[in-house]
């Protein structure tokens, strides 16, 4: 029987919630009578509310739900909205006890593929692609009797462009693109000189201005250096709010990023990505939604035979440090040309 009041469960990282966003629209589209609760952070609310007809319950991880108490407490609280069925997006050991607490809906889980991911990054021969985030989002519908088939119009609208965006980056009278060339991991993260030189190469082409993305101090200083003295270049990192930035991410032409979060906000919005893959892989699952295979640029293989390392980034052999810098600045250049004409 097809549930009428579904609670959906995905608690981090930012760019797994952001691709929940596509499937949340079909879901909306194709049953809009199915009632939709998600459960997630407060700080990932600016990304979800923006799904239409979805309430919103926050998991306070760090305060009144921590620990098993806490939980307890939670699942009280969404006892209170009348769940016939649980959709767990993330599968976490705090997800499970939640959903032990929860008893009384059908649940599904995601099937997150562990087997195959670890044999990805142990075995070169094993060199495959697995299926995606998404799709194990969309398994997990299944199994609910709420089957979901995406399209490329499963994306969020343009949002209006805030006054501060225009007060930093002027009008858009030029095509703004994104660039957001840092992540948690180094590995995952082009070095310093690499990101300028990126910057370099794209203002040649004319008629851009390039819009630094990233997060926390040292991110913000080095997007500053990168930014440097360039009059069409400008680091938002620590001068907008979020809501800001989705606006603005929203309005790109295209973005350029490395393997993290920045890249699924985009996607969310239907912009253009072009993603720079180093000890991660597309072949694990993370390709932003609905971006072709031309759009992912990655190291060269048969020179780092051992890619992808890692699924997460946090894994990096000798020798292996490194090797985002060896990817052609050239190409990212070339692909973004074609996506403007």
């Amino acid at each position: 029987m097809k549930p009428q009041r579904l609670l959906t469960i995905r608690l981090s990282a930012m760019g797994d919630v952001a691709m929940t966003v596509p499937v949340l629209l079909a879901l909306r589209r194709l049953y809009p009578e199915v009632e939709v609760i998600s459960l997630s952070r407060k700080r990932f609310f600016s990304i979800i509310q923006q799904v239409p007809d979805i309430e919103l319950v926050e998991a306070d991880v760090n305060g009144a739900h921590k620990g098993v108490l806490g939980l307890t407490r939670l699942a009280k609280e969404l006892s209170k909205h009348q769940p016939d069925a649980v959709a767990d997006f993330h599968n976490v050991l705090r997800t499970k006890i939640l959903r032990a607490l929860i008893r009384k809906p059908i649940k599904a889980v995601i099937d997150k593929g562990r087997a195959d991911k670890k044999k990805l990054v142990s075995d070169p021969e094993f060199f495959q692609p697995l299926k995606s985030i998404i799709g194990r989002y969309q398994d997990v519908l299944d199994k609910l009797q709420l089957p979901v088939e995406l399209n490329p119009t499963d994306v969020l609208p343009q949002l209006s462009i805030p006054e501060k965006v225009h007060s930093l980056v002027g009008d858009h009278n030029y095509k703004w693109i994104g660039i957001a060339p840092f992540a948690a991991h180094k590995s995952k993260s082009l070095s310093l000189n690499k990101a300028k030189e990126l910057v370099s190469k794209l203002l040649e082409i004319g008629n851009i201005k390039l819009v630094l993305f990233g997060g926390g101090a040292t991110e913000c200083k080095k997007l500053e250096i990168v930014a440097g003295t360039h009059s069409n270049v400008f680091n938002l990192a620590g001068f907008m709010s979020f809501e800001e930035e989705l606006a603005m991410i929203s309005n790109l032409d295209a973005m350029i990023a490395v393997d993290t979060g920045n890249g699924h906000l985009a996607a969310m919005y239907g912009v253009p990505v072009i993603t720079l893959w180093g000890n991660t892989h597309p072949y694990a699952g993370f390709t932003p939604f609905s971006q072709p295979n031309e759009n992912q640029i990655t190291v060269d293989r048969e020179q780092f035979p051992l890619i992808p390392t890692s699924i997460y980034g946090n894994k990096v052999p000798a020798g292996y440090e490194d090797v985002l810098d060896t990817i052609d600045c050239a190409l990212v250049v070339a692909r973004l040309k074609e996506i403007l004409s």
